[in-house]
């Protein structure tokens, strides 16, 4: 019989083998893999693991695909620290993004510099509101916030569907379903890089994923706040004779994760596209849910974690560009490589012991 046994302490050197040999392993099975399907394994490879930091502009374009999914992946890490599984980050960011155009649109000729302020609060407001769904459902109702959280998010994609083909619609768009284009003032602009000038799709929004990462790792770890969410993840019991509230904790993380990706929401579009469409998000609420574990539900990790994912993806789309490998191809390639990762963090904190029963003569 095979069973999985906690490590009382877990070696920092153990979490640095675990992502070397699942690094390795992934290597490996992808140059089979992409061999026995007739591709040169080798530039397939380069195309994933070197080409997103080849040149500083794609080092740029990968720092702005891993921004929506740190900030929605520190929402996501309180979350799960308190035993709540929130699945519907990405309902949230898409009404985020809804909220915050919505608002932006009200004012076409605006110049006024707390344009884009207010649409972060009205993004953060509408993802908590979205989010509060399912925290008053499971407060309330006891309703599993998986599958209300879930649900979710298929009803805000129809929302925000029915909004840009409604009311939101740009008339002058020529039957195509969308929104007439942002102010300049609730735009993201580019970022200049000292030296360098502007490259890639650098944009001021990402310095919120890098200044929120820090000040989440201290409410995670220095505040009461904190310490409550990760006492009653941890021991609901022990939280009970604490004196914290459950239901409080519930719906605060929840809040806090809708919040987090309103914003994201919001960022996303005024920085890259500057209109809202139907298709506002590509899978970011969902793969923030991998970049939270992949980080350990730790919030500092979640930078590292989102630039390792967002260059599996940008790695998957080069791949397709350069070589003509299907997108399925490469989809399995970054299944390989997220499996591997996530193996090595579930041995780091868990032995495998092997035990065999005697059977009697």
């Amino acid at each position: 019989m095979i069973r999985l046994t906690p490590r009382t302490n877990p070696s920092p050197w153990l979490t640095l083998t675990s992502t070397v040999v699942a690094l390795a392993a992934t290597v490996v099975i992808g140059a089979v893999i992409f061999s026995l399907l007739g591709y040169d394994a080798g530039k397939a490879l380069y195309q994933f693991f070197v080409s997103p930091l080849s040149r500083i502009d794609r080092i740029s374009d990968l720092v702005v695909k891993a921004c929506p999914l740190i900030i929605i992946g520190l929402g996501l890490v309180f979350c799960y620290r308190a035993n709540i599984w929130n699945i519907g980050a990405e309902g949230q960011f898409i009404l985020g993004a809804l909220a915050a155009g919505a608002y932006a649109l009200q004012f076409p000729d605006s110049t006024s510099p707390m344009m884009l302020p207010m649409m972060m609060l009205v993004a953060m407001l509408a993802g908590a509101a979205w989010a509060a769904i399912a925290a008053l459902g499971k407060t309330l109702f006891n309703a599993n916030e998986i599958l209300v959280t879930l649900m979710l998010t298929y009803v805000a994609a129809l929302f925000i569907d029915l909004m840009v083909r409604g009311p939101l619609r740009d008339p002058m768009a020529f039957g195509f379903p969308l929104t007439p284009m942002y102010p300049d003032a609730a735009l993201i602009t580019r970022m200049p890089i000292p030296g360098l000038g502007y490259v890639g799709q650098l944009h001021y929004g990402v310095l919120a994923a890098f200044i929120l990462a820090p000040l989440a790792w201290v409410l995670m770890n220095r505040t009461l706040p904190g310490y409550q969410v990760r006492v009653v993840g941890a021991a609901p019991r022990a939280g009970r004779f604490a004196g914290f509230s459950e239901a409080r904790t519930t719906i605060g993380v929840l809040l806090f994760s809708g919040a987090m990706a309103g914003l994201a929401g919001m960022i996303e579009v005024s920085a890259n596209i500057g209109q809202l469409q139907p298709e506002v998000s590509f899978g970011y609420g969902f793969t923030a849910i991998i970049v939270a574990f992949l980080a350990r539900l730790n919030p500092l990790a979640v930078i590292a974690a989102g630039l390792l994912i967002a260059m599996a993806e940008l790695g998957g789309d080069n791949a397709q560009m350069a070589l003509a490998i299907p997108k399925v191809v490469t989809g399995l390639f970054k299944g390989i490589l997220l499996f591997f990762l996530l193996a090595g963090a579930t041995l780091q904190h868990y032995k495998i012991e092997f035990t065999f029963r005697r059977t009697a003569s």
